[in-house]
């Protein structure tokens, strides 16, 4: 048996899949929301046991998702684009139909081999692939050894986020499937057009900073031991059972303590409380740490926010996004009780889950172009921080393109900021448990380990049932 991670993936054929139809080359503007990220590539990948008869031959495979792939982008047509620098030295998405990458490869690996605790090992480089510069889009099939498949995708976030990469996923494997479209992609750039006069919130100023702005990376601030091979970052891949998520969030809601919860704390503000109590207390355990502050993110999605009644904003391709944040002492984090600072991720978040801070956002980037801006808190600064992005919204159990559902499925994400990135998606069992996505330094991934084994537990091919 090829030990896990060492195994090759084999590229056996390249082409550009182009939309199904003609199309007139457009511009298509980035939104002022758009241009609050930097050039950054996420990927998502689907793992699926060996197909049925139907789908003896690879090729066959290969051949259906490229026939729906083509399809899908006919409404999807910014993907088949590529991104161009305007006159003013900031991003369009030039929608001219180059088509998408699209490769086929073989690997030597049986799916029950994959070393999926490790995407690092497994997935980066070999099941997710990489993109051509400019391009907005790229696909890899990959066949197993086993007969198995992977799908693996790579999109550039300044085009789209986590929801749109989502409708699309689901839109293809409907055409596969010869369904009609559940919900039409929409790029009306008026639903982002900034007010007239604009305003905006102070607190937006404290959520986004432009790039010039910037402190220096403060790896040299941190303490020497962590300054050696710990401070490398990874990703890992976990499994929580369901009978935790609820535990965590019942602590998060009890009124024990001097933490009075006046709002019912949700699964996800739950998980990322603690999660950033976890780390903080780890830290604390070390005794050697030099840092007086932690900060935690989560990712909030503006398009319910926004919506004010419009069904259309419910399909709006791009990004709508904000990273709202707390920044607390770490001897808090880890003395306060669970529901404390779960009441403090409440309270972050009750800044950004309005329309006004959304429109303030907008407006807000309107008044700093051209220069680049950028979440505060993906930069880093001073100290340790996460950002948590929910996936509870990920569709993994809709990614059939006829041959069965994802037997496992995940984003992947090397984001590249000096944040730490934590991304929890439902189980493709669909029995409550959860798959957390994590890409952080070394030391933080071996806290959490130490501190919180009986919640966060490697992802195995027996936990996810691989023959």
């Amino acid at each position: 048996m090829i030990a896990k991670g060492e195994f090759n993936v084999r590229v056996t054929k390249k082409e550009a899949v182009a939309a199904a139809l003609p199309m007139q080359h457009h511009w298509l503007p980035q939104s002022n929301l758009d241009l609050l990220l930097p050039p950054l590539t996420f990927g998502v990948f689907f793992c699926y046991q060996k197909p049925t008869p139907k789908f003896t031959f690879f090729g066959s495979i290969s051949g259906v998702l490229k026939a729906a792939l083509a399809e899908a982008l006919v409404s999807y047509y910014s993907l088949a684009g590529e991104v161009v620098q305007n006159a003013g030295g900031e991003p369009e998405v030039l929608c001219n139909n180059r088509g998408v990458e699209f490769a086929e490869a073989v690997a030597d690996v049986e799916l029950s081999e994959l070393n999926l605790y490790n995407p690092d090992e497994s997935v980066e480089g070999k099941l997710v692939p990489g993109k051509k510069h400019g391009g907005v889009l790229a696909v890899q099939v990959t066949e197993l050894k086993c007969g198995g498949v992977v799908v693996g995708c790579s999109f550039d976030h300044r085009v789209a986020d986590a929801y749109s990469a989502n409708m699309f996923l689901v839109s293809w494997s409907e055409v596969a499937q010869a369904k009609p479209l559940s919900q039409l992609p929409c790029f009306r750039r008026s639903f982002l057009f900034p007010r007239r006069p604009a305003h905006y919130d102070l607190s937006v100023d404290a959520m986004y900073t432009l790039i010039s702005s910037l402190p220096p990376p403060a790896a040299a601030a941190e303490p020497e031991a962590l300054q050696t091979d710990e401070q490398s970052v990874i990703s890992r891949i976990y499994y929580i059972e369901s009978e935790e998520i609820l535990r965590i969030q019942s602590l998060a809601n009890s009124q024990k303590g001097s933490a009075k919860i006046n709002h019912r704390i949700t699964k996800l503000q739950a998980f990322s409380a603690f999660l950033w109590k976890t780390i903080a207390a780890g830290i604390m355990s070390r005794k050697d740490y030099s840092f007086k502050n932690f900060k935690l993110g989560v990712v909030v999605d503006g398009r319910t926010r926004l919506s004010d009644g419009d069904e259309l904003l419910k399909g709006y391709f791009g990004n709508v996004l904000s990273i709202p944040f707390g920044d607390r002492k770490m001897e808090d984090l880890q003395e306060k009780p669970l529901n404390w600072v779960a009441n403090a991720v409440r309270e972050f978040l009750e800044e950004a889950v309005t329309r006004e801070h959304f429109l303030g956002l907008i407006d807000w980037v309107e008044a700093h172009r051209p220069k680049p801006a950028l979440a505060k808190i993906y930069g880093g600064g001073e100290g340790p921080a996460v950002v948590v992005s929910s996936g509870q919204q990920f569709p993994v159990r809709k990614i059939d393109f006829g041959w069965g559902k994802p037997a496992f499925g995940s984003y992947h994400f090397h984001w590249g900021g000096e944040a730490g990135y934590v991304m929890p998606m439902p189980n493709p069992k669909g029995n409550g448990d959860w798959i957390v996505y994590m890409h952080l330094q070394k030391w933080q991934v071996e806290l959490i380990e130490a501190h919180a084994s009986h919640v966060f537990k490697p992802v195995t091919s027996e936990y996810l049932g691989f023959i």
